[in-house]
C-alpha cells in the first residue's frame, strides 16, 4: 500500500510542513553535491552512532540525534519520507499548530533516536533519515483522524489499483509491517540498515500524543464515518 493522499478540507498553509520538506530536499542536495570523502565525513559527524553516543555521552553526539533527521541516504530513501510528511503532516500541524507540530516532530525524532539507540547500544552503524521523527506524525495523525480517507496505490501481484482506504488500514498496516521487521532484526547489528525500532519508538510517542490532543481536532478535518 502506497498512500498518494489523503481527503481533507484544511483551513491553513502547513508553513512548518513545507519548510521542513524543502530543508531536508535542501540538505539532501548539499550532501550528495560534497566529494566523497568530505561527504562520507559529514555523515559521520551527522548521523545517530549508538556506541559512540553511550561510549561518549556530551553535546557533541548528543546533538546528532536531531542532526541525523535531516540527512538521507539516497532519493528513494528522501522521497519515500517526504511523500508521507507531505501527506499526513499538513492535518497534524493545523491541529497542533505550527509551534506545537514542529515540537512533536523534533521530540518524536529524538525518542524515535533513543529507542534505536537502546536497542542497539553496540552498533556503530551511522543511522540518518526522518523516519523517526515522521512515525511520530503518522502516530498522531492514526489517533487524530482513524477514519479518514487516504488515496492509496494497492499492489498485489499483477493487481494494481488506486482506492480510498481509511487511516486505521493504511498507516495501522504501516505499524505491523514496523513490528514484524522489527521483531526480525532482533539479534542482528543493524538489519538492512533500517533503524526499526526508531519508527516503532517515533510512531507509539505520536499515538501518546494524539491520544492526549485528540479533544482538540478542527471539526472540518474529522470524518465522522469511513466510506468508499
Amino acid at each position: 500500500m502506497i498512500p498518494l493522499g489523503d481527503h481533507n478540507w484544511r483551513r491553513r498553509v502547513p508553513v512548518v510542513t513545507i519548510a521542513l520538506v524543502v530543508l531536508n530536499v535542501a540538505v539532501f542536495v548539499y550532501q550528495s553535491l560534497l566529494p566523497p570523502t568530505s561527504r562520507d565525513l559529514f555523515v559521520l559527524q551527522s548521523a545517530i552512532i549508538p556506541r559512540m553516543l553511550l561510549t561518549y555521552p556530551g553535546l557533541r553526539t548528543a546533538v546528532t540525534l536531531v542532526t541525523s533527521m535531516f540527512l538521507h541516504d539516497g532519493l528513494l530513501h528522501l522521497g519515500g519520507n517526504m511523500l508521507y510528511l507531505g501527506i499526513f503532516g499538513d492535518n497534524v500541524e493545523e491541529t497542533l499548530g505550527s509551534w506545537g507540530f514542529a515540537l512533536v516532530y523534533l521530540a518524536g525524532g529524538v525518542g524515535a533516536g533513543l529507542a534505536h539507540v537502546i536497542t542497539n547500544p553496540m552498533s556503530t552503524t551511522p543511522t540518518i533519515g526522518a523516519s523517526g521523527a515522521i512515525a511520530a506524525v503518522l502516530g498522531v495523525y492514526l489517533a487524530m483522524f482513524p477514519k479518514n480517507r487516504v488515496r492509496t496505490l494497492l499492489v498485489l501481484g499483477w493487481f494494481i489499483r488506486l482506492v480510498d482506504l481509511p487511516a486505521f488500514v493504511v498507516l495501522g498496516g504501516w505499524f505491523v509491517l514496523q513490528i514484524v521487521n522489527a521483531l526480525g532484526s532482533l539479534g542482528l547489528q543493524q538489519a538492512g540498515g533500517v533503524a526499526w525500532f526508531a519508527h516503532l519508538g517515533g510512531f507509539a510517542f505520536g499515538l501518546v500524543v494524539g491520544g492526549l490532543l485528540r479533544g482538540k481536532r478542527p471539526a472540518h478535518l474529522v470524518q465522522r464515518r469511513w466510506y468508499p
